[in-house]
């Protein structure tokens, strides 16, 4: 392996933001009228399902017979609010990089490798994440994105690594990704990349057999070997 490249899921993986995100589905709901709640415990199991709309179409598919259920297009206005509302959050302050992510990118940039994302959240999203965490439009921080808006599968479907790849003109033996979930996992996997797994606030519970590494976080103690070797040969 010749390590020219990482690729870097979004949510719970570069920060813990499926907090805000449910807070952001919740008050969203209430806007619009909705008896809808999803409590922390409901969270975990919707993010099974990768992407936002998907979620709210499978939540609504458990929902008892006679209960109100939103057509296509209200889901996607719906989803769209609900984004407007999360960059609102996260502009207020609310979202820290977690332990390592910055130190682990400078490192990288410094090093030549290129930098990328491949996540199931929106375009908007990934923006309003750079600019709160490091006032940076995301193409400056990440040459390379691809976004859930750009692909018809979500995770675990393979779809956004590969066209990851694709952008990057790398071969998947010559990058690595950076996952927090079972589904980003084997989507990683399915494009045939290794995967450090770093579990977050709702996926600590899972197993994620067939990661590369599993590590508690990207702070440089936990950096596998091939990390160190190649971004601190100084």
């Amino acid at each position: 392996m010749t390590l020219q490249a990482l690729i870097f899921d979004v949510d719970g993986t570069l920060a813990e933001t499926e907090e805000l995100h449910r807070q952001a589905f919740n008050e969203t709901f209430a806007e619009w009228g909705l008896e809808w709640s999803w409590g922390r415990d409901d969270y975990r199991v919707l993010l099974k399902t990768g992407g936002g709309k998907e979620r709210i179409a499978a939540f609504q598919a458990s929902l008892p017979e006679g209960a109100r259920r939103l057509s296509g297009d209200e889901i996607k206005a719906l989803h769209k609010d609900k984004t407007t509302r999360y960059g609102a959050l996260i502009a207020h302050g609310h979202l820290e990089l977690r332990p390592g992510v910055a130190d682990l990118i400078e490192k990288a940039r410094e090093a030549g490798l290129k930098l990328a994302l491949a996540t199931t959240t929106s375009r908007p999203n990934v923006e309003a994440l750079t600019r709160a965490c490091w006032g940076k439009a995301a193409a400056d921080v990440f040459p390379v994105i691809a976004s859930g808006d750009e692909v018809a599968h979500k995770k675990p479907d393979p779809e956004i690594y590969n066209l990851a790849l694709k952008r990057l003109g790398l071969p998947p033996k010559d990058c690595m990704a950076f996952e927090d979930s079972r589904i980003g996992l084997h989507s990683a996997m399915g494009a045939g990349l290794p995967v450090v797994v770093t579990p977050s606030l709702y996926t600590d519970e899972e197993e994620h057999m067939g990661a590369a590494y599993r590590i508690a976080d990207l702070s440089r103690q936990n950096w596998p070997l091939m990390l160190v070797a190649r971004l601190c040969s100084d």
